[in-house]
């Protein structure tokens, strides 16, 4: 049985393990495709609130693609193409979890493991991690869809400067680039990354994935249409506002429903 993702849940949320310690869990084709049925798995739950995506161990969350492969993968273009169909739809699932995805980030997080992250909501790291995208020195480029993450934090000029430098860079620098939400002491990043991921899941689950869609959407430039506007009400339908405005006004601590 393939072990090299792993998914474990403790009550409302979900930890998925890039699980490759030996190789900094350097991500292969199967890890890939993996990924993204796991990812559309837990989507589908509807009993989940969060999930946490983490590299196992602490040396590395990923250094990208295992080169390994390279020579039976993606050693032309033909292979290239059917490898980036697979990746592609794993940055698709993780784009379109409907569940918030906090990145628990210890030590490496280059190339392929910087674009899982990015696609993450929110991304917490040790302050000796360390990031980039040096893929120039193989001679290869970052397509679209793998980009498109990392513009959308950055913007393109940045995105830019991290692909033509090809530097690697600290977690302060990351943090000044919009790369991570929050740089803690190494020590401190599991602890860090569980108690935001129970502060989300202390919230409205409907809420959630709203803020989610709403703010991707946002990044879109095509204008708000009257159904979408529409949308931002629905929330004064759902049994979860009766419950967390009589939990206010009784000043006690909401318990959300989904619904």
């Amino acid at each position: 049985m393939d072990t090299s993702i792993v998914v474990t849940r403790e009550g409302s949320i979900a930890t998925v393990m890039l699980n490759r310690p030996d190789k900094l869990n350097a991500l292969t084709k199967p890890m890939w495709r993996a990924l993204g049925e796991a990812i559309d798995a837990l989507s589908a739950d509807d009993s989940l609130r969060c999930v946490i995506m983490r590299g196992a161990g602490e040396k590395a969350f990923s250094p990208g693609n295992d080169i390994a492969e390279f020579a039976t993968e993606r050693a032309n273009k033909a292979q290239a193409i059917e490898y980036g169909h697979v990746m592609h739809a794993t940055a698709r699932a993780l784009a379109g979890c409907r569940h918030p995805l906090v990145a628990q980030i210890h030590g490496i997080c280059v190339g392929g493991g910087l674009e899982i992250a990015a696609l993450c909501d929110l991304r917490i790291c040790g302050t000796s991690s360390r990031f980039g995208a040096p893929i120039k020195n193989l001679g290869l480029v970052m397509a679209y869809p793998e980009m498109l993450p990392l513009v959308r934090l950055t913007g393109p000029d940045v995105a830019v400067e991290i692909l033509l430098e090809g530097r690697i860079f600290d977690a302060a620098e990351a943090k000044e680039k919009g790369l991570v939400t929050r740089a803690v002491a190494d020590s401190e990043v599991a602890n860090e990354a569980r108690a935001t991921a129970e502060r989300i899941a202390e919230g409205a689950p409907l809420v959630a994935r709203w803020h989610k869609k709403f703010a991707r959407r946002l990044a879109e430039s095509r204008p708000i249409t009257a159904d979408e506007y529409d949308e931002c009400f629905d929330c004064f339908d759902t049994e979860d506002f009766r419950i967390g405005y009589a939990a206010f006004l009784a000043k006690k601590k909401p318990v959300f429903l989904g619904r």
